[in-house]
């Protein structure tokens, strides 16, 4: 016989190997209400069958210790009877088994066996039972296994009449008893594994709750809603959190208060100054013939720099309240293609091209004709600077029929496009990375598409940016309002 030594080192690879299974046949993500489930739901099951177990085989001890007993009482009365009848006649061993009742009966005597019935031979009795019974007169009893089933074996001396007796017991009645505790112990262990997971669900719910509603907070707070606070709550594990959060919030809210006000007040004290250059710069311009060349080119730069700055101070103002949340929207019923040609045709570029699907020719907005008119300007500006050509204005809607929620004024432009994966960053504020530095405008601050985003969201649209996909290089950009009604227009009656 050989035997195999397994190195310490080789075992441990084994079992890295196998803790490596184990993780990749499990999720590498489960979230709490999902772990909550499952704790309370093996919980219950585990305690089902350690309930279920431990009932079983009391009653299973229970109930055989019982038969045991019964049956031993009752094979020693049975002895007794055949040993009086075989005292009196041996010759009648047939008639004296038969009188000893209905178990099943085995008598050995004289050297031979005799058997009651043919279910209990002289094979079923086990060798050790036998020679204790005869050879040792002495009673015992045996368990053994029969069909499948625990069956019970009494062997008793009969030393008057010089025979063995022996009596077999199937316990017919103790395993139908068992299989209907058994049963009973399977569908109440089911039972209590589902009412577990109940209360897990119960309990993640209450757990997750709180979660949730910092999450939803968390999302409010990020969309620009700084007024936004938990719910106070009288569970001292939670307070501790909420009150955490509160304050965070509020430290935010004030800081981004502050930081509104401050831009307020520069934007404020740089207006008057700005207007005096403004105003100066107009005055030389009125005398420019007056001037050298030299002072010309000078005076050129001056108006530039200055109109650039007043822009720029009027976008910070315009920004500012913004985040101070003070921004009141004059809405009014707006004839969405009509309302777009008035905000080109005074636009840096008046004869940009404008297209009008007819399905959403009469759709009508509801909104502020003062800031959706910057929109589209802003929108045309940038497209200005990064187009070699004039851009292209579409006013349509996702499937382009009349009865779109929505309208789309698209502007498009044959300049370099955007940069993959940065067609958020182009709507930030002062951005001037990438794509977002290449679209924000090389005479701008890059705060044009910033207030673009700011006046459509203000208005429930949204706005977004991608390249072309009519196969021409360039970029355009997305305007989505929801339409407050769509009519065709009605012929006037002479």
């Amino acid at each position: 016989m050989t035997s195999t030594f397994i190195e310490p080192r080789q075992t441990k690879y084994r079992l890295t190997r196998a803790r490596r299974l184990i993780r990749r046949a499990l999720p590498r993500r489960i979230g709490l209400r999902n772990r909550i489930l499952i704790i309370f739901g093996a919980g219950s099951l585990i305690l089902s069958i350690i309930l279920a177990l431990s009932t079983f085989g009391f009653t299973r001890t229970s109930l055989v210790n019982q038969r045991e007993l019964t049956e031993i009482n009752q094979a020693y009365i049975n002895a007794r009877r055949i040993q009086n009848e075989l005292i009196g006649d041996r010759t009648n061993v047939i008639g004296a088994l038969e009188q000893a009742g209905t178990a099943l009966r085995l008598l050995y005597i004289d050297g031979r066996w005799i058997s009651s019935s043919t279910n209990f031979v002289e094979s079923v009795v086990p060798t050790q039972l036998k020679t204790r019974v005869i050879t040792d007169r002495k009673p015992s009893i045996m368990t053994i296994k029969r069909f499948g089933r625990a069956s019970i074996v009494i062997g008793i001396p009969l030393t008057r009449a010089n025979a063995s007796y022996f009596e077999y017991d199937p316990m017919n009645e103790v395993h139908d008893v068992l299989s209907s505790v058994r049963l009973a112990l399977l569908l109440a262990g089911g039972f209590t594994t589902i009412v577990g997971i109940g209360l897990g669900m119960f309990a993640s719910r209450r757990a997750v709750r709180p979660l949730a509603n910092a999450a939803q907070a968390a999302r409010a707070i990020a969309d620009g809603r700084l007024d936004t606070r938990l719910e106070p709550t009288d569970d001292p594990d939670l307070q501790a959190l909420t009150e955490a959060f509160n304050e965070m919030v509020a430290t935010l809210q004030s800081r981004a208060e502050r930081d509104a006000r401050f831009t307020s007040d520069v934007s404020h004290e740089l207006r008057s100054p700005l207007m005096t250059l403004a105003a100066s710069a107009q005055v030389m311009q009125a005398r420019r013939d007056e001037l050298s060349e030299r002072s010309q080119a000078a005076l050129d730069l001056l108006v530039s720099d200055v109109s650039r700055f007043q822009s720029l101070v009027e976008d910070l103002l315009e920004i500012s309240r913004f985040d101070a949340g003070v921004v009141r929207l004059v809405r009014e019923p707006l004839r969405v293609a009509e309302f777009v040609r008035q905000a080109v045709g005074v636009s840096s570029l008046p004869r940009t091209q404008i297209l009008a699907d007819e399905g959403v020719e009469n759709a009508v907005i509801h909104g502020d004709r003062r800031r959706l008119a910057r929109v589209i300007a802003n929108l045309i500006d940038n497209a200005r600077v990064h187009s070699g050509g004039t851009p292209r204005v579409r006013v349509t809607s996702e499937d382009g029929a009349a009865t779109s929620s929505y309208v789309w004024i698209v502007v498009e432009d044959d300049g370099e496009g955007l940069i993959a994966g940065e067609t958020e960053k182009i709507f930030e504020r002062f951005s001037r990375g990438g794509a977002a530095g290449r679209r924000s405008g090389q005479d701008g601050a890059g705060l044009g598409l910033a207030l673009a985003l700011e006046h459509v969201t203000l208005h429930g649209g949204r706005i977004w940016a991608e390249n072309r996909t009519d196969g021409i290089r360039g970029a355009r950009f997305v305007v989505e309002l929801p339409v407050e009604v769509v009519t065709q227009e009605t012929p006037r009656t002479p």
